[in-house]
């Protein structure tokens, strides 16, 4: 187990840190926080979170940090604490300040990359919470290739408001209906008190539960482990053995780019489409299979969902929130349901060191619950997102299914040139039945950022107009969207894309069983208005949203920031 100098020979990469007598300096300075010798000739664990004063989705990180250090201490190895950043998409939702949430993604993944080679670490535990710290996390063991693990701090519970459970969802929903003279401002008050009652990450099958589910389903989070809520008593235990895991991924030298297959982003598509998850999940599935350099599209999204049916009750388009999926059998549960099915590979490799088929059949259904389905009875017969495309759209756009049954629209256009003009618009009343909103310049490079569209969609539902009017943005959605949404247009209206030639009154035609979303004008006639067409002032001319604007690839590529040719 060691070498004649007494250091782990797992020490891979943090001997050339610690070993020899020129590394002398590098361990005073470790020794005045506190490592012992012995400390520094075990394995060095990097133990990485997002703890942040700014939202309730990571506050209980520095807790489970601590249960994480003591398992990776018990097996063997020194953890080394290092925080990163994280934005809250619910606080900063309808505002400026949402334009820095996909940024975020990328700063996430790129500072856990330079503290893990800054310091040459032997492996990494991930404790995430809040929507882009999941996939900026899993995107960073997948680039580093070192050994770990991803773990979910977990979802909030749900709150209670007159006799019923409620999440965020309902809150945004409520501004609209005050909005619309059908609910007072005194019960929005009510709901927005009860709607959050603790620590954890939004409670339906919002962007975080969406990818917490993915990352179980993706092989890189433990299973059984994210679904824990946040606060359930037990979440301690699992970061502890959490950590333990990490060791032991560490001996045996198990690479995340050996987990993160082909056959497990195909799993993980699979778990998005199952449970009604975030359209989020089509972007960063994407993001982190360009990560681990694995080739996947657009269009792989399309194919799995198409053949995988709604199994899972879950808000918005179900009845139930992660807490309850939790109760009910968890997120195995699900896998159970699709691998009995045929509709996950079952020798995807997991951390666990069990395979997907083992981790299904282990799973453990609760007698009479509701959550989950059967396959012969699903919720809907395929799955949760479809992609289409048409001369609005030629790269390609996605839309949710779970939660509406509208297939089509036809429809006049109400073009907006920002979320926030097409919110003010919702607000004053001045949407119609039948209008398609189109909201543009909110893509990638257009934001930048691609902020989501929650307060609008929110507001529409809660103005009575979610089933009689469809939008379409070269934005995101929040995970807890509903109703005919068609997000990440791409190529996006920034970069000349067709939505740039859109104006008002321009019908607007949804097909979604034939994958197609239309304008009714010639292609001839979209180049005649694209050859008048320029492209804005970039709305930040400098700093960390220029960058990324310069960096960034198209949604229908994941919106990673990489190298320009």
């Amino acid at each position: 187990m060691s070498d004649p100098n007494g250091a782990s020979p797992y020490k891979r990469q943090s001997s050339r840190l610690t070993e020899g007598n020129d590394r002398a300096g590098a361990r005073a300075m470790l020794r005045a926080i506190g490592f012992t010798r012995d400390d520094l000739r075990k394995p060095l664990i990097g133990v990485g979170h997002s703890w942040i004063e700014t939202m309730p989705c990571n506050y209980n990180h520095r807790r489970l940090t601590e249960r994480v250090k003591a398992g990776v201490r018990a097996a063997g190895g020194t953890p080394m604490e290092f925080n990163t950043i994280a934005v809250s998409d619910g606080v900063s939702m309808g505002t400026e300040g949402m334009k820095a949430s996909l940024v975020s993604r990328e700063v996430i993944a790129d500072s856990i990359e330079l503290v893990a080679r800054g310091h040459l670490l032997d492996g990494l535990v991930l404790v995430v919470g809040c929507d882009k710290t999941i996939p900026a996390a899993a995107m960073a063991l997948a680039r580093l290739d070192l050994p770990g693990l991803v773990l979910y701090s977990g979802t909030i519970g749900p709150g209670r408001h007159r006799g019923r459970d409620i999440t965020l969802q309902d809150v945004f929903e409520a501004v609209g209906s005050v909005a619309a003279g059908t609910m007072t401002e005194d019960e929005l008050r009510e709901i927005e008190e009860h709607a959050c009652p603790g620590a954890g990450a939004c409670g339906g099958q919002f962007t975080a539960n969406t990818m917490s589910t993915a990352l179980e389903f993706l092989g890189i989070s433990p299973a059984g482990a994210n679904d824990v809520p946040a606060l359930d008593p037990g979440k301690d235990q699992v970061a502890y053995e959490v950590g333990r895991m990490a060791m032991r991924l560490v001996v045996d030298d198990v690479r995340p780019r050996s987990i993160i297959t082909r056959a497990a982003l195909e799993n993980a598509i699979a778990s998005v489409a199952a449970t009604g998850g975030s359209t989020n999940g089509v972007l960063h599935l994407l993001a982190i299979a360009y990560e681990a350099g694995v080739a996947l599209s657009i269009d792989d999204f399309d194919r799995v969902a198409s053949r995988t049916p709604v199994v899972a009750s879950l808000k918005p388009g179900g009845a139930f929130v992660a807490q309850d999926l939790h109760e009910a059998g968890g997120i195995a549960l699900v896998a159970q349901r699709l691998f009995e099915g045929g509709l996950i590979n079952g020798d995807a490799k997991t951390v666990t060191g069990r395979t997907m088929a083992e981790v299904a059949r282990a799973a453990v259904e609760k007698p009479g619950q509701k959550v989950v389905a059967t396959l012969s009875a699903p919720l809907k017969p395929t799955g949760g997102l479809a992609i289409l495309r048409g001369n609005l759209a030629p790269e390609g756009c996605v839309v949710k299914l779970a939660g509406h049954e509208r297939i089509s629209h036809r429809g006049p256009a109400r073009v907006f040139e920002s979320e926030d003009a097409a919110f003010a618009a919702v607000k004053g009343r001045t949407i119609r039945p039948n209008d398609v909103v189109v909201i543009r310049y909110e893509g990638p490079v257009g934001g930048p950022g691609m902020r989501e569209m929650l307060a609008v969609t929110g507001a529409l539902v809660g103005e009575g107009l979610g089933d009689s009017v469809a939008l379409i943005t070269d934005g995101r959605f929040s995970g807890a969207t509903h109703g005919l949404m068609a997000g990440h247009i791409a190529p996006e209206a920034a970069r000349g894309g067709p939505i740039a030639a859109l104006a008002d009154g321009d019908v607007v035609v949804f097909d979604v069983a034939g994958r197609q979303l239309n304008v009714e004008l010639t292609d001839a006639q979209i180049a005649t208005r694209l050859k008048s067409w320029r492209p804005p002032a970039p709305r930040y001319p400098g700093g960390a949203f220029a960058k990324y604007a310069a960096l960034v690839s198209s949604a229908s590529e994941g919106a990673v920031t990489r190298p320009q040719a």
